[in-house]
């Protein structure tokens, strides 16, 4: 039996393995990922973290989505992470580990992890792009991973399912596709933000890469001044921090609570089809 954490950054879920004495040897982990992130069949969740060793880093992470994807980068997932090593005594308060999108540095503080990320690239904004014979204006920016932002005066009965998954399968975002943010400015240092993310393939309580995207998109548009406080659908908030440097941003910081839901068992009955 395999133990397990599951935990949860502001909404999103995770399912979180020790792996750092590689005892865990899969010959397909995004089948497993997969098999483990049904839900009502096996634990359930938006993802799957495997910590494993690094050369230079407290630890290497390898991320898979609730599809199997493995993902380069997932700020909620990262947060967890980074608390997790500090509980397993895999790393101190201060830590630094390795993702595909580079090296994350992180603070823990009890409950509360603050992520410095990798500065973002790709930033391209108000690109029009039709959907069912409506025009839309959508910027876009990589902060680890794509997302794509479109600003709403009212996100509330927005169908966030239904033009997430058009802007996802965009042929402006292809191959990889991208996740969509839908974003309402409240003030100039408070935004809501409700994403649909690529992998998950529905939208999800709290995307901490999104949440980065959109207020680094709301900034640029001269709507809102770091530090902002993120609302997401989870209803907690997020808090980002970033400074603007000629045509981009540097120190990006995402900061927000984590739980630590429950610690188990995985029954090979959980994965028996992932093989």
């Amino acid at each position: 039996m395999i133990e397990y954490f599951k935990m949860s950054g502001s909404g999103n879920d995770f399912i979180l393995i020790d792996n750092m004495d590689r005892g865990l040897a899969l010959e397909s982990p995004g089948k497993f990922a997969r098999a483990l992130c049904r839900r009502k069949v096996s634990v359930g969740a938006d993802g799957l973290i495997l910590i494993e060793p690094s050369e230079t880093v407290a630890f290497r992470w390898r991320f898979f989505n609730a599809d199997g994807s493995e993902a380069e980068m997932c700020g909620n997932g990262g947060r967890c992470a980074a608390r997790f090593a500090v509980l397993k005594k895999i790393a101190g308060e201060e830590l630094s580990f390795e993702t595909q999108a580079g090296i994350i540095d992180a603070t823990v503080r009890g409950d509360t992890v603050k992520l410095r990320l990798t500065e973002p690239r790709d930033l391209r904004v108000n690109q029009a792009i039709m959907l069912e014979d409506r025009s839309f204006e959508i910027s876009s920016i990589n902060t680890g991973v794509p997302h794509a932002v479109h600003i709403f005066n009212n996100l509330e009965h927005l169908d966030v399912f239904h033009l997430g998954r058009m802007i996802r399968y965009h042929e402006s975002f292809q191959p990889a596709g991208t996740n969509a943010n839908f974003v309402e400015v409240i003030d100039k240092h408070t935004i809501r933000v409700r994403t649909y993310e690529r992998g998950v393939e529905d939208e999800t309580l709290s995307c901490g890469t999104g949440a980065v995207a959109s207020v680094l998109i709301s900034s640029w548009k001269g709507l809102v001044d770091s530090p902002v406080n993120v609302r997401v659908r989870s209803g907690e908030v997020l808090r980002v921090y970033f400074r603007k440097k000629d045509g981009g941003f540097q120190d990006i910081y995402l900061e927000g609570k984590v739980k630590v839901i429950y610690q188990g068992l995985l029954w090979d009955e959980a994965y028996a089809e992932a093989g």
